[in-house]
């Protein structure tokens, strides 16, 4: 079922339930704002660019809204106008203001990126609006695109199913909900001056890397998180004693799980959930190889979908309260605000997301060198984050960092190039002109 032009200029709905804390505590630091970029063979084309853009977007009404605040909660409403096409002058995932669309597209010479306020929707909702304009550009390029490729195509029909918060679909009020965590080891270093976020692009072969993990019998996701926890672990191992002493011992990573592939829907909003592997070095020193059985079992553990059910019970839980619902906006969003703090970034050390790989059609995919996911600035807390996406044979990771230390980045780098991995440094592109 679909909704009618005359709806659409009603379109309104409720925050899903991922999307709840960010309006509590955005700030110009901490934006909740990702981006994914699609950095081309060629410059763009701008006018067959804006032709697509243009095309795609009446496919998605559901991204052109605003933030609106209510007595109770906050919800999305419709904004008239066209998705904003700005020179993207390299200020990454910027906040956006009151009454502001809560998406951008930027374009500067081969590359074409677009931002999400992730009160709007999660990696896989963003990458599928990126998927579809890259598709409808290489269209308006003169690529013929074989019928059967399955995309979200203009002319096709909006299916309420793609606004739903999914979360509500599958809780299950009869499921205990997930116990909190203690806390976890951050980073020690110094923040950058305002404004802090800076960003590092390391490429590397998929190819390469995917046969190294494989001799490990683990995947790249839990490769990956496997570095991340034994370069934590390094940094802390160098602390000197007294800094030892007065630091959490458990080292966390938060890693997005994408719902859609455990819960049927058809969701363009957000509908992911956070796994968090650890290593307690209270227990002693771990080596390379315990820490790739440790994450692996774990990560294993933690997408059952049982175990996905009690996340879900948890977070939905809590707002369908009698008393949360009650309470005044501004109350629940420092109410939100703490919760923020206590029970989420403080029970782990860093966040890495791996997208996976990235495919479209042979007509669309000889137009592109390769993508990157930068995930939303890290809070003060936090510091640092790695967002991954690969595609033909390029696997992307990008730092978000916003400390004065890049030590956990070329930590990152010598352990990986040490185990026979290569790594090349983004080549970043200075100028900033719409072609």
């Amino acid at each position: 079922m679909g909704i009618t032009s005359a709806d659409y200029e009603r379109f309104w709905f409720p925050l899903d339930n991922a999307a709840k804390i960010y309006p509590a505590i955005i700030s110009d630091e901490v934006p909740a704002v990702f981006r994914l970029t699609a950095v081309l063979k060629q410059p763009v084309k701008l006018k067959p660019f804006q032709k697509a853009v243009l095309l795609v977007e009446k496919r998605f009404p559901y991204y052109k809204v605003q933030l609106k605040e209510g007595f109770f909660w906050f919800y999305l409403e419709h904004l008239p106008g066209h998705i904003p096409i700005e020179v993207d002058k390299n200020f990454l995932c910027k906040r956006f203001s009151k009454g502001e669309m809560l998406l951008r597209i930027l374009v500067c010479e081969n590359r074409i990126s677009v931002e999400f306020s992730h009160i709007l929707t999660d990696g896989s909702g963003g990458y599928e609006l990126l998927k579809t304009i890259l598709i409808e550009y290489s269209k308006a390029c003169r690529a013929k695109i074989p019928v059967e490729f399955p995309y979200m195509k203009p002319d096709s029909t909006m299916l309420e199913e793609e606004y739903e918060d999914a979360y509500k679909r599958y809780f299950n009020k009869e499921i205990p909900p997930m116990i909190r965590r203690s806390g976890a080891f951050h980073l020690p270093f110094p923040l950058n001056p305002i404004p802090r976020f800076k960003q590092s692009t390391f490429i590397i072969s998929l190819k390469q890397i995917k046969q190294i993990a494989s001799i490990q019998q683990v995947n790249i996701t839990v490769y990956l998180i496997s570095v991340y926890l034994y370069v934590l672990q390094e940094i802390f191992e160098d602390l000197p004693p007294s800094n030892k002493y007065k630091k959490n011992k458990r080292l966390r990573i938060q890693v997005p799980v994408d719902l859609r592939n455990i819960f049927p829907t058809k969701t363009m909003r957000n509908f992911s959930l956070f796994v968090i592997p650890e290593i307690d070095l209270r227990l002693g020193h771990y080596t390379f190889d315990e820490i790739l059985k440790s994450v692996f079992h774990q990560m294993q553990l933690e997408t059952d979908e049982k175990l996905i059910n009690k996340i879900i019970a948890r977070n939905v839980g809590g707002e369908k309260k009698i008393y949360v619902r009650g309470i005044p906006l501004f109350l629940k969003s420092a109410l939100l605000r703490m919760e923020f703090y206590s029970l989420g970034t403080s029970q782990y050390s860093g966040v890495i997301s791996n997208m996976g790989k990235m495919k479209l059609p042979p007509e669309t995919e000889v137009l592109i060198d390769y993508f990157k996911a930068i995930l939303p600035p890290p809070n003060k807390m936090l510091k640092t984050n790695c967002g991954v996406i690969g595609f033909g044979d390029k696997l992307v990771l990008s730092f978000g960092n916003i400390t004065r230390s890049k030590e956990f980045e070329n930590k990152f780098k010598n352990f990986l190039e040490k185990q026979g991995i290569h790594m090349d440094t983004e080549i970043k592109n200075e100028k900033h002109d719409l072609l």
